[in-house]
């Protein structure tokens, strides 16, 4: 007896050329790490790049430098300081884009946090390392992963399907988002239960959005970068020590950012694909019986040896009651 047809099938991509030059991005998070090296990507490709974060790193505030001053042969940077936990200023960002380039035609919710101590499972509301207060009821770690790209993409589709500039969407005149997911989304870990969630949420988000692309022309897919050299590891201790110097590989921002450029131009790349980079390697992530990632760019080998600090954590006093020491 045949099998019946499952119902998720991978969406069709809508194949007309897009091409990132001339148009305009907003990307979150470019202050540094990967989506800085992807605002610096657009830039050079001739796209004009609002950069919405906290603050800019002295690279970004060089590449804003370079790019701020208006000339009609040379896209442009523009910075807004931007919380992304708060929707005013997310819309705030369209305005922006919109005053200042004319419209929009690229997102990228890329702004994200690796479950800091200060926003953790294994450090509850209440106890001494969390900034979550108890009776806030939210999480700023999920906030910021979870809520903040999902809320941005609301946004970027409604602002390309009610453009106060220019024509509206569809399959002849597409956009783009892309989302920033990790090999967290397919694998565990006990450190970092909220993060590892987080990414797992983004897959699903990107792959239910497929469809819009041969639908109605607005592409959603992602990235799963590695283990990236970027402050995001490198300025966190809690995570460096997941490493093996010698047995575990970096891999680039760069090699992301093409990955990201490949998401918006390439007519294959259809709504809904996951690309997943590592040290020298790219690869599409399937929905279903994927092998996971692995090689160069993708071991952290001193993972589980971490799951001792967890579980001194538990021992102690009180642990979930607000009373104790983070």
């Amino acid at each position: 007896m045949a099998a019946s047809k499952p119902y998720f099938q991978d969406a069709v991509p809508n194949t007309n050329p897009f091409s990132v030059d001339k148009k305009s991005a907003i990307v979150t998070g470019a202050g540094s790490g990967i989506n800085f090296s992807f605002a610096s990507l657009l830039l050079s490709r001739g796209c004009n790049v609002l950069i919405a974060d906290i603050a800019l790193r002295p690279e970004a505030q060089k590449l804003v430098d370079e790019y701020k001053e208006k000339a009609e042969s040379k896209p442009r940077a523009v910075f807004l300081k931007t919380d992304v936990t708060d929707w005013p200023q997310l819309e705030k960002m369209f305005e922006t884009a919109r005053a200042e380039f004319g419209g929009v035609d690229i997102v990228c919710p890329g702004a994200g946090i690796y479950d800091p101590h200060w926003s953790n499972f294994w450090h509850p509301p209440g106890s001494t390392k969390s900034k979550d207060a108890p009776d806030s009821g939210r999480y700023t770690s999920i906030d910021i992963n979870i809520t903040h790209p999902i809320r941005t993409t609301q946004l970027a589709i409604s602002e390309f399907l009610n453009p106060k500039n220019g024509k509206k969407v569809s399959p002849t005149n597409p956009k783009r988002v892309i989302i920033i997911s990790s090999i967290a989304g397919q694998v565990s870990n006990l450190a970092t239960p909220i993060y590892v969630a987080g990414k797992h949420a983004m897959n699903g988000f990107i792959r239910s959005l497929g469809p819009l692309d041969a639908s109605i022309g607005i592409r959603v897919n992602g990235v799963a970068p590695g283990v990236i050299k970027t402050p995001l590891w490198t300025e966190h201790p809690e995570k460096m020590t997941f490493l093996d110097k010698e047995r575990d590989e970096w891999a680039t921002p760069e090699e992301v950012a093409e990955a990201m450029v490949r998401c918006l131009e390439e007519p294959e790349v259809g709504g809904g694909t996951i690309l997943e980079v590592g040290k020298g390697q790219t690869r599409r992530v399937g929905m279903l019986n994927d092998p996971g990632p692995s090689g160069p760019g993708h071991t952290v080998s001193k993972l589980t040896s971490n799951y001792a600090e967890v579980y001194g954590w538990l021992e102690g006093d009180g642990w979930g009651s607000g009373k104790r020491e983070g």
